[in-house]
């Protein structure tokens, strides 16, 4: 039914274990895994006149995001390999992480976007995560809503 699943990671605890159960059900299906990292993009010092050099320039952000990203997606492709998937991962940079999620789907022509009902932003809330709501309302795309039942210890 799914050729290309896109699973996506914010790198919380409750992102990962929903991940996991992600590529289990790309497994089901025998479908592609791309997993994918959202970095927030580089952010220039706005309150001083001259950036200090402590500060990263923004390669080294990059580079610093691409290497977190990687840490991220790890897990998500172990699990994809020990369960014979093909998968490929994916950091990209935005502040608009649901709109980027829809884009990256379209660009690499997913079938269905798999993605957890919280993420960072925590269990405190009762609705649905924001980009998770974000996500829905911007895709034409299949969306699977994962739901841990229980918070994962870390």
């Amino acid at each position: 039914m799914y050729r290309k699943i896109l699973i996506t990671t914010d790198g919380s605890t409750v992102s990962q274990h929903t991940a996991c159960a992600g590529v289990r059900f790309a497994q089901q299906m025998q479908a592609e895994v791309l997993a994918l990292y959202v970095a927030p993009e580089y952010q220039y010092p706005v309150y001083v006149e001259i950036v200090p050099p402590a500060y990263p320039s923004e390669n080294e952000y990059q580079e610093a995001m691409v290497r977190t990203g990687a840490e991220h997606l790890r897990p998500i492709m172990e699990k994809a390999a020990a369960c014979g998937l093909a998968a490929n991962s994916l950091t990209v940079f935005s502040d608009a992480t649901a709109l980027k999620i829809v884009e990256v789907a379209e660009q690499y022509d997913c079938d269905l976007i798999f993605i957890g009902s919280h993420g960072r932003s925590g269990w405190g809330q009762v609705l649905l995560g924001s980009v998770t709501n974000k996500v829905l309302s911007h895709t034409t795309k299949p969306v699977l809503v994962h739901r841990l039942i229980e918070q994962p210890v870390d």
